[in-house]
């Protein structure tokens, strides 16, 4: 009996051409094997770990050339930040200086000035008036009556605890350029303040408001020095010293 070549398409195996008689019987029979199809199988997953590999480093090399660019933005940003000055939280900084009527109005100085004379009126205060040629609303220094040299001082103090509410006498005390007075009064809104200077027969002066009221969103202080002349005008009367003015002049 021949033998007979039975094909058997069962994919994706391969039949071998190879056959050997079989020992019990004389049929040839073919054997098939799977050795091609394992073959190609190992050569793709060699393939695919290659691949996989490849890109792990490709990305590795992505991730270190992001981080070097990184890192050299940090440090050219580090070297610029020294010469910026960047102010702490934590520093103090110096108050602003004035730059406004009403910050100015709340530095009111007091006392003589370096050459010995009184302070002339702030620009921004109506309320005051000042013997100090510089001043806006100015006034002629008193003079003292030959009978009334002696304790000049101390009959201005008892004038003005005289003639002022609630007067408090803060200041006597003599200076290279005179006997220095300063007093503080009642004032409309808050205490207004007197400062004197004698010297020989001739009294220096200034009344001057402490306190400047604003309205919003107006500038302009609200005052005016006339209640400070009235003031001046009881002291004067009490003493009955001399006060010179333009209408004597003519």
């Amino acid at each position: 009996m021949k033998s007979q070549m039975i094909p058997l398409l069962y994919p994706p195996f391969s039949f071998s051409s190879i056959f050997a008689p079989a020992k019990s019987s004389n049929h040839a029979v073919f054997c098939y094997s799977r050795n091609q199809n394992r073959t190609a199988t190992s050569r793709n997953s060699r393939i695919q770990v290659r691949v996989r590999v490849r890109v792990r480093v490709q990305a590795s090399l992505s991730l270190v050339s992001n981080l070097i660019s990184l890192a050299a933005v940090v440090a050219t940003l580090n070297s610029a930040l020294p010469s910026i000055a960047i102010p702490s939280l934590n520093s103090q900084t110096p108050p602003p200086s004035p730059t406004t009527p009403f910050s100015q109005s709340k530095n009111l100085q007091s006392g003589l000035e370096d050459d010995g004379k009184i302070r002339p009126c702030p620009s921004m205060n109506p309320g005051c008036i000042s013997t100090n040629p510089k001043s806006s609303s100015f006034a002629f220094p008193w003079v003292i009556p030959d009978n009334s040299l002696d304790n000049a001082v101390q009959k201005l103090q008892e004038a003005i605890i005289k003639t002022q509410k609630n007067a408090k006498i803060l200041v006597i005390k003599d200076t290279p350029y005179g006997q220095y007075l300063q007093a503080e009064i009642d004032g409309g809104f808050s205490p207004d303040m007197l400062e004197f200077l004698v010297k020989r027969d001739t009294v220096a002066y200034r009344s001057v408001a402490t306190k400047v009221i604003y309205i919003y969103p107006f500038t302009t202080a609200l005052g005016d020095s006339k209640g400070q002349e009235e003031r001046l005008q009881k002291i004067l009367d009490q003493l009955g010293w001399y006060a010179p003015s333009f209408n004597t002049m003519d």
